[in-house]
Formats: C-alpha cells, sequence, structure tokens
C-alpha cells in the first residue's frame, strides 16, 4: 500500500491530520459515497479488504459502524456519532477505533468546481501523541488506497449507476 500522490495529507497543527482529495465527480455523488452503505461497501478500505459491517444512522446524533476484515481475516472496527450534517457540502463526527485509544472529531467539507469535488477532512485529535500513532499506523495509505478506490467507483463509466442507486434510496 502507498500514496500514490493524489491524496495529500498534512499536519497543520499538533494534533490534526489534514487529508485533500480532488474527485472527477459532482459533490452531490460523493456525499452519497460516504454516506450511503450501498456505497460504502464498494470502496471503503484498502485494496483486499472488505467492509463486513457497514451501518449508518445518517442524522445529527445518529451513529454508524464499520467492520472491515483484512485478507487475512483480522477485523478492524469503528463506530462514530454525527454531530453535523448538511448535505452535500459538510459533515461532522466523532470517530473511534475498537483498538486504538482516543476519540477523534473529523470535519468532511466537500467544495465542487467545474464538476470536480474537492474532500477536505480535517481529524482532530485528543493528543498529538494519539495523532503521531495514528500516522505511524499507516493511516495515510490505506486512506490513498480507499479515496483511490472511491475515485475509480465515481468515474464516468460508474456514475450512472451510482445515480440510479442514489434515486432509490
Amino acid at each position: 500500500m502507498k500514496n500514490t500522490g493524489t491524496l495529500r495529507v498534512t499536519t497543520p497543527t499538533d494534533r490534526e491530520i489534514v487529508l485533500t482529495r480532488v474527485f472527477d465527480a459532482p459533490r452531490r455523488l460523493v456525499f452519497d459515497a460516504f454516506t450511503k452503505p450501498e456505497l460504502l461497501q464498494r470502496w471503503f478500505g484498502p485494496r483486499g479488504w472488505s467492509l463486513v459491517v457497514c451501518e449508518v444512522d445518517l442524522k445529527v446524533g445518529g451513529a454508524f459502524r464499520f467492520v472491515l476484515r483484512s485478507p487475512d481475516g483480522t477485523d478492524m472496527g469503528m463506530r462514530g456519532v454525527y454531530r453535523e450534517i448538511v448535505p452535500p457540502e459538510r459533515s461532522v463526527h466523532v470517530e473511534s477505533f475498537d483498538d486504538f485509544p482516543g476519540e477523534s472529531l473529523v470535519t468532511t467539507v466537500l467544495v465542487e468546481h467545474g464538476g470536480k469535488t474537492t474532500l477536505t477532512a480535517t481529524v482532530f485529535y485528543p493528543s498529538q501523541e494519539v495523532r503521531d500513532a495514528v500516522i505511524k499506523s499507516g493511516m495515510e495509505h490505506g486512506a490513498a488506497e480507499s479515496y483511490d478506490k472511491l475515485a475509480e467507483l465515481l468515474a464516468p463509466a460508474e456514475a450512472g449507476s451510482i445515480e440510479r442507486q442514489a434515486g432509490k434510496a
């Protein structure tokens, strides 16, 4: 796994990681891909991993629960609660991983320009130690691969099927 350069990762403060990626799709589709279980299951997680639990209660105060399974059968679980939802431009949630200390605050902003959407996810950690542990865990590479899979899903050939699914939901 590696960051192919399409994901920009910065650490503007000692408690933050900012992920930035441009997708060749309207922000409504990007927002749907982040919030609809049937779409999340198609891209969330590094290559070879599967999203075996994907529960989303998309409302302020609603929770989500994801469990990713690695190729060797190891599970990695995470959960969170939505604090703010402004479709299709912004969401804020807290999240924590089952086997990792601390809870983080994630603010995701989607800005569309010329049919492309820039995603900026700011993750705020309880301490620099937790942030640094996340960086050392390989999070950048896993996120980069996940976002590469999302870009493939959002490619024009697939976008029609996403729009049809979004219309059914």
